[in-house]
């Protein structure tokens, strides 16, 4: 079979088209990934220093206070750009003061994780994938427990 001559080199030009359409998407996926991993163990170390600064800080206020500061420090040192979390703290069984009794605090981070190179055109929302992560302590089992908090009446 003869091969014409217009139509020597098309294969190659043909094969770097199929390359770059398939080796773009690709990237960008394998970027993404990467990106709402790093995400994903930013939040999780996030929410687990945030659960032991809260434990061990006198009050509920103080820990808060604390828990928030290490939640941002640990995503501006893990997370991506910008990467801010959301601190919900529960306790039980005494909700009103965590640090009394043999208390189980639970804190709760949501972040998000902005995706690598998506157009402004696809909106306000087109970036964000969401992430939260949870982490319990306990307070140590020794402590007092006022008589208001356990329900019982003087």
């Amino acid at each position: 079979m003869r091969i014409r001559a217009d139509e020597q080199g098309s294969a190659l030009v043909e094969f770097c088209w199929v390359g770059l359409i398939l080796f773009i998407p690709i990237t960008w996926i394998v970027i993404s990934v990467f990106e709402v991993q790093r995400g994903a163990f930013a939040v999780n170390g996030a929410a687990r220093a945030a659960a032991r600064a809260y434990a061990l800080a006198p009050d509920d206020a103080t820990g808060a206070a604390r828990a928030q500061a290490v939640v941002d420090q640990t995503l501006a040192d893990q997370g991506g750009d910008g990467q801010t979390g959301k601190v919900h703290v529960s306790c039980v069984p005494f909700p009103k003061n965590c640090h009394t009794g043999t208390s189980m605090i639970t804190v709760r981070i949501a972040s998000g994780v902005t995706l690598p190179f998506l157009p402004a055109v696809l909106g306000d929302q087109r970036d964000s994938f969401k992430l939260t992560a949870t982490h319990t302590v306990p307070i140590g089992q020794f402590v007092a427990v006022p008589h208001e908090e356990q329900g019982v009446e003087e």
